[in-house]
């Protein structure tokens, strides 16, 4: 068994009375435990630091499909019988992929731990799949697509204004894949994926819940502990954006479209460890914005006052390993069309940039995240989730702790500092969403 390399390095208490430990083991694997014994329920969770932006060109769509693959079998566990073991021991598991990171968790008893912590162990390096398997998998993901972006105006829209944003950079591609490239990806591409990056040293292990700090260490040490770690595994270096130099435009018709809309984006600075600050004044912002359409300024200002359009919004969301965006809609009202919609959008931003934030409107604002936070804090799995992703995307068990109390101490001058460095027109993507046969004017 192998000794862990670094004891707990913190003890913090959160607002929901849970306390979150680290620890280290001697291949590589990362730990986070959070301990909240209310209930006799377990969080396991377990993040590989490899997603859709790692993948090599042409290749979009494997991290994906590998997930899939996951649940499949190992030399211990017959194909499609890991999530029957979690049911029957009447628990749940799932997967995810995004961009930075695939996670797998399970939510089970208490005192279930050991088990899915061995089965999930087993996994990391014993999976068994066949080509056969690959070709099913590969056919579900397809039809996933097809039900979620085919057939879907608007995510089509959104995968064709994504990659107009992102002009060199992964993010550019969709975390399911191109359909195209998914059809061409085979047995060597996903054994390949599987063998690089599914190691212990690319691994973090969240585990919440009613658990023993230290007997989760001891688990981790015998069921992750003697995995032996992937040579490798590099430190992430991806293409960087070129300069922006001009705006883009594009207009996406279908004939499915029944509501138009007028959105755009603008590249935007990520949350770095140690540095969070710009991604808590874009946070508050987008909220000022466009958080609610009765007290954000555009909500106020074009649906309520102007009565130009039915909708109005504003998202930022600064989780990731690379520069993010963010984004602000109009959806006119009838008889708007889409140009009249966005000068709208254009003057409710500039009026803003020219008056500044309501000291009022900025207080309810921090109440409501202040708020927010503390029923986040109550969710075992959303804190697993918090944590893991986290990690996985650059930052530290620290910048976590320190997310709330940054978010509270944006000032007026961050918000519009940030502002006025984010919207830059040659870092934009306008997009227009309309209907085959939309007219100048929405009817």
């Amino acid at each position: 068994m192998m000794r862990t390399l670094t004891a707990i390095l913190i003890l913090l208490p959160t607002l929901a009375g849970a306390q979150v430990t680290t620890f280290s083991l001697e291949n590589g694997m990362e730990a986070v435990v959070i301990q909240d014994r209310r209930a006799p329920v377990v969080t396991h969770m377990v993040w590989y630091r490899a997603g859709s932006a790692d993948e090599a060109p042409g290749k979009s769509g494997v991290a994906h499909l590998l997930e899939h693959l996951m649940f499949k079998g190992t030399d211990e566990i017959a194909p499609g019988e890991f999530s029957a073991i979690i049911a029957a021991n009447g628990g749940s598991d799932n997967a995810f992929t995004s961009q930075d990171y695939t996670g797998y968790f399970q939510r089970i008893a208490a005192d279930r731990l050991e088990m899915v912590m061995q089965m999930e162990a087993d996994r990391m390096t014993d999976l068994v799949f066949t080509e056969a398997d690959v070709d099913v998998e590969r056919q579900v993901v397809l039809e996933e697509r097809n039900q979620r972006t085919e057939n879907n105006p608007g995510a089509l829209f959104s995968e064709q204004r994504n990659a107009a944003l992102y002009l060199n950079h992964p993010y550019g591609r969709p975390v399911i894949g191109w359909k195209h490239e998914v059809l061409g990806l085979d047995y060597d591409d996903l054994w390949a994926w599987y063998k690089l990056h599914y190691a212990p040293n690319n691994a973090v292990l969240v585990v919440a819940g009613d658990v023993d700090p230290a007997e989760v260490e001891r688990l981790a040490n015998k069921y992750y502990g003697p995995l032996a770690p992937s040579e490798g595994v590099k430190p992430r270096v991806r293409p960087s954006e070129p300069p922006h130099r001009a705006a883009r435009r594009l207009v996406y018709e279908d004939p499915r479209v029944r509501q138009p809309y007028a959105i755009r984006t603008y590249l935007a600075p990520e949350r770095n460890a140690g540095d969070q600050e710009t991604a808590a004044a874009l946070t508050i912002l987008a909220e000022m914005l466009g958080g609610s359409g009765i007290t954000s300024v555009m909500g106020r200002m074009l649906q309520l006052e102007e009565q130009v359009a039915v909708s109005t919004g504003s998202f930022y969301d600064g989780g990731g390993l690379d520069p993010q965006n963010f984004g602000l809609y109009v959806v006119p009202a009838p008889g708007v069309s889409l140009e009249d919609a966005e000068a709208a959008m254009d003057r409710a931003v500039a009026t803003f940039l020219e008056v500044g934030p309501d000291p009022e409107h900025l207080a309810r604002i921090k109440t409501q995240i202040r708020a927010a936070e503390i029923f986040a804090l109550d969710d075992q799995a959303h804190l697993a989730r918090r944590y893991g992703s986290a990690l996985t995307q650059g930052l530290t068990v620290q910048d976590v702790q320190d997310w709330p109390n940054i978010l509270q101490n944006v000032t007026s001058e961050d918000i519009l500092k940030a502002a006025r460095m984010v919207f830059v027109e040659t870092s934009s993507v306008t997009g227009y969403l309309k209907g085959a046969d939309a007219a100048e004017v929405a009817q």
